[in-house]
């Protein structure tokens, strides 16, 4: 009975949960397909930016941040329209990825070849570069999100005066 319930009051939180499933599919298949060749994306200023292994932190970091808010919206009491409002932004953004992401193959190459250094923060990157790899990152879904969970936030009724909120958001956002 409990789950039941559960259910019926929170059914609104369905909406990102099969999104995601559905997402991670199509992600899943874009990742794994045999592709011809990928557009390198690549800057000049790509090549002025410093490995800095502590920027692993703000990357981890968008996960708790992205769960922690759509569960905020999900659970909070009252209207449930800055959720929609949310979790549409989310969705419509990670569609676009998938769909440019298809049709537009595209790779990286900024990752070092050796660390220039071994501690817990490179040890935590290598962990990440073995099961990500650094294909279809344009658009970046962590940016996108990113920004569409700050902008939730910050104009969030409940929690549109708070300099603390505010200021921890955009500070990740930046950081991500």
């Amino acid at each position: 009975m409990f789950v039941i319930r559960f259910i019926r009051k929170y059914r609104h939180g369905l909406v990102i949960l099969f999104f995601c499933i559905l997402y991670m599919i199509g992600f899943i298949y874009i990742e794994k397909r045999d592709v011809p060749s990928y557009h390198v994306i690549h800057t000049v200023f790509d090549d002025m930016i410093p490995f800095c292994e502590v920027f692993v932190i703000p990357y981890l970091l968008w996960f708790p941040y992205m769960i922690g808010t759509v569960a905020y919206f999900v659970f909070r009491k009252g209207d449930h329209r800055e959720y929609y409002q949310l979790v549409f932004n989310m969705m419509t953004g990670m569609t676009i990825f998938l769909i440019i992401s298809y049709f537009y193959p595209n790779i990286l190459h900024l990752r070092p070849r050796e660390f220039p250094r071994h501690n817990l923060f490179t040890a935590l990157v290598g962990f990440i570069y073995r099961r990500d790899t650094p294909t279809n990152v344009l658009p970046s879904i962590h940016v996108f999100n990113s920004l569409a969970i700050h902008m939730s936030l910050v104009n969030a009724e409940r929690l549109r005066n708070s300099k603390k909120v505010r200021n921890y958001s955009l500070t990740l956002t930046v950081l991500i």
